[in-house]
C-alpha cells in the first residue's frame, strides 16, 4: 500500500471491504472520505487513473497501481484531472472497464460524460421535461451570433468541459462573443435567468442515493456565485420542489451522487443550471449539521451486494 493510502485509512482490517478512491490529490475530501471509509469497516485505497493502464494479459485486463493482481470491491470518484483528449478517453475507459469486470462505480462513466459536456446535460435535461434555461451550443462563432440577435438575452457563455465559474462570461451582443480560439471552438450559450436582487444568489443541492442529503445557498454581490469565485455559502433548506428537482436532475444523468445548481428566475421558477458528477462539498460543509462524507461513503456501502468478499 502506499504511503498516501496509509495515510487515508490507518488500521483498516484487511479482511474489510477495498474501496478504490479516484483522484488526484490526498486532499479535505479525500481524507475525510477514507475516515469515513474506515468507521465503516472499509479500507480505502488512493487510485490516480493516469497511473492505470490497460494490461490485457493480466487476469481482469487492468493494471492498477497498489492493488497489485487483486481489485476494489468498488470505486468512488472524487476526482479526474483534466488532460488531452486521449488521455481523458483513456481514463474513462478505464471507468467503463471497471463496470464491464463487474465493479460498482460511483459515478459510473457514462454518468460522468453526460455532466462533464454540459450540452449533454442540457439536451437530456431538456428532454426528461427538467426545467433548465433555454440553451444553445455550436461550433460556429455565426451561429451562435444569429442566437444572441435572434433571441432573448443576456446569455451565459460558458466553457463546455468546465467547473467552479472558471471561463464564464456575460454576452450582451454579438460583439461579446470571443473568437473560437477563446473557447475551444465550442460555443456553449446558456439564457441568463440570474436576478439581481441585493446580489446574487443561487443553490447548490446534493443528491446521494436518489435523495437530498444537503443543500446551501450561494450569495455574491457579481453574477458568478460559485464559491471558489467569492461567493458565500449560506445555510438553506431545500423544499419540496427543490429536493424533487434535484432528485430528478441527478437520476437523468445516472448519478449516484451529484450536485446539482439551480436558480430562481423572475417569477421565481426554478431551473436547473447544470450538475456535477464530482462535486466538491467544502464549502457546503460549512452550512450543515450533516457530515456529508459519512453519508456519501455509508450509501455506497449500502448499495454493494452482501457476496462481496472477493479480496478478503
Amino acid at each position: 500500500m502506499s504511503r498516501l493510502s496509509e495515510s487515508i485509512a490507518p488500521g483498516v482490517p484487511a479482511s474489510g471491504r477495498t474501496i478504490a478512491l479516484v483522484t488526484d490529490a490526498n486532499d479535505w475530501h479525500a481524507r475525510a472520505l477514507g475516515k469515513a471509509f474506515a468507521v465503516l469497516g472499509a479500507q480505502t485505497r488512493l487510485v490516480m487513473l493516469r497511473a492505470c493502464r490497460f494490461d490485457i494479459g493480466s487476469p481482469n485486463g487492468l493494471c492498477l497501481p497498489s492493488f497489485g493482481a487483486i481489485l476494489p470491491d468498488a470505486v468512488l470518484v472524487r476526482d479526474m484531472a483534466g488532460g488531452t483528449f486521449e488521455a481523458v478517453t483513456l481514463r474513462l475507459g478505464i471507468l467503463h472497464a471497471f463496470e464491464e469486470i463487474g465493479i460498482p462505480v460511483w459515478n459510473r462513466a457514462r454518468s460522468i460524460e453526460r455532466c462533464v459536456d454540459k450540452s449533454t446535460t442540457s439536451f437530456l435535461l431538456a428532454r426528461a421535461g427538467v426545467p433548465t434555461p433555454m440553451t444553445w451550443t455550436t461550433e460556429s462563432r455565426e451561429a451562435a451570433a444569429d442566437v444572441v440577435r435572434r433571441e432573448a438575452g443576456p446569455f451565459v457563455l460558458k466553457p463546455l468541459f468546465g467547473s467552479q465559474g472558471r471561463g464564464l462570461r456575460l454576452i450582451h451582443s454579438e460583439q461579446d462573443l470571443p473568437s473560437a480560439a477563446d473557447v475551444a471552438g465550442v460555443y456553449y450559450l446558456q439564457r441568463f435567468v440570474g436576478v439581481e436582487r441585493d446580489g446574487f444568489r443561487d443553490f447548490r443541492v446534493l443528491v446521494s442515493g436518489g435523495r437530498v442529503i444537503a443543500a446551501m445557498m450561494r450569495h455574491s454581490s457579481h453574477w458568478v456565485t460559485n464559491v471558489k469565485r467569492g461567493g458565500k455559502p449560506v445555510a438553506a433548506v431545500a423544499d419540496a420542489m427543490m429536493r424533487d428537482l434535484a432528485v430528478a436532475a441527478a437520476g437523468v444523468v445516472g448519478a449516484n451522487f451529484a450536485g446539482v445548481d439551480m436558480v430562481c428566475d423572475q417569477d421565481g421558477r426554478l431551473s436547473v443550471l447544470e450538475i456535477n458528477s464530482m462535486p466538491a462539498w467544502s464549502g457546503l460543509q460549512k452550512t450543515t449539521s450533516v457530515d456529508i462524507a459519512a453519508t456519501l461513503a455509508g450509501d455506497l456501502v449500502a448499495s454493494l451486494p452482501m457476496r462481496v468478499q472477493r479480496n478478503a
